[in-house]
């Protein structure tokens, strides 16, 4: 177990030697704990409307550059299909926050897909009631992601100022007692972040014991009130998924496709310093191109069949294979919440 020193020392050592050895170590763990299967999900972004104003996010609300979708339910339930063909055992339905499917269409949209495919169902869909979440789990959904950013709460109403870490975190909370298997996850390299709030990032993620964590590098979009900034590093990205391994052990950690973005073999790296999933994009090409959460976003025009094949293609290069299991939990729950944690924000 790594001490608040030493994740300091990880994330800001120039001392290449101790950085090979942290990245060893997790590959080290993540084998151990994970084995060399890796998880495939098929991402389908259904729709890019957002009603928030995040800082740093491309679809944002006052964005007018963005063309508007929303998947019908029909394309949707087409999409999931298609992963399925592909070999995906999971899917993940992500849109901007907002309600542009009504609670009613989207409990019956997950019914359609649990009734038509042996898939498991994560849900990306932003703060919602609890009555909401609860009909959502009802009707067949087993996760939900829902990432905070960043733990310092200045930090946080600096960068989305209609939103409240509070109420973010005890989303995650409810999420919990209603039985989902409940992902979160922080931006790296954010104007203004510090090590100190890195490491407090990353000792709350620890503490609330999540089944799956999302972690990618800041990119600044010129169409952001960021736009000026500098973007977040690969290297910084990756010491913190390695920390995260080392200490979380069995979550699930993917290899986003941010990081693909800023690296050509960025998400390959991920994978040999913790990493154990991959989110082949399943949405359909016509709609792709305008969910841009940032610039330079890699497979736009790539179909999934094509997505497929590269990924398989790569993995082997690695000595890695597709698990043919859809990657539940690894995580041994005793009941307990992800407790006190989800009740404040943190500082510095």
């Amino acid at each position: 177990m790594l001490t608040r020193q030493e994740i300091l020392r990880a994330l800001t050592t120039s001392d290449s030697g101790e950085v090979e050895a942290l990245f060893l170590e997790a590959d080290r763990v993540r084998r151990e704990q994970m084995g060399d299967e890796v998880h495939l999900r098929g991402l389908i972004e259904i729709s890019n409307i957002c009603g928030r104003d995040c800082l740093y996010c491309g679809i944002r609300h006052s964005n007018p550059s963005v063309r508007r979708y929303r998947m019908t339910p029909d394309e949707v339930v087409a999409a999931a299909g298609r992963a399925a063909a592909l070999g995906y055992p999971s899917v993940v339905l992500q849109s901007g926050e907002s309600d542009v499917y009504s609670p009613d269409e989207m409990t019956e949209l997950l019914g359609r897909i649990k009734s038509l495919h042996r898939l498991a169902l994560t849900l990306s869909l932003g703060e919602k009631p609890r009555e909401v979440y609860a009909a959502y789990r009802e009707a067949g959904a087993d996760r939900y992601l829902l990432r905070f950013e960043t733990s310092s709460e200045s930090l946080f109403n600096r960068l989305k100022p209609d939103s409240s870490l509070r109420e973010r975190l005890e989303c995650l909370h409810v999420l919990r007692e209603l039985g989902y298997q409940v992902g979160s996850g922080i931006m790296v390299g954010l104007p203004g972040q510090t090590p100190d709030i890195l490491a407090d990032d990353i000792e709350l993620l620890r503490e609330l014991d999540l089944d799956m964590i999302g972690i990618g590098p800041f990119i600044r979009n010129p169409d952001t009130p960021l736009a000026g900034k500098e973007s977040g590093t690969l290297d910084l990205t990756l010491r913190v998924l390695a920390i995260l391994r080392i200490l979380t052990r069995n979550t699930h950690l993917p290899a986003t496709t941010a990081m693909g973005s800023i690296d050509p073999q960025g998400r390959e790296k991920a994978l040999q310093r913790g990493a154990n999933v991959l989110m082949p994009n399943v949405t359909p090409t016509e709609y792709r191109e305008h969910y841009r959460l940032y610039p330079g976003k890699i497979c736009l025009g790539d179909s999934p069949e094509t997505c497929a094949s590269c990924l398989t293609t790569r993995l082997a290069t690695l000595g890695r294979t597709v698990a043919k299991d859809p990657g539940h939990s690894r995580k041994v729950k005793s009941g307990s919440q992800p407790g006190t944690t989800a009740s404040r924000g943190r500082d510095r």
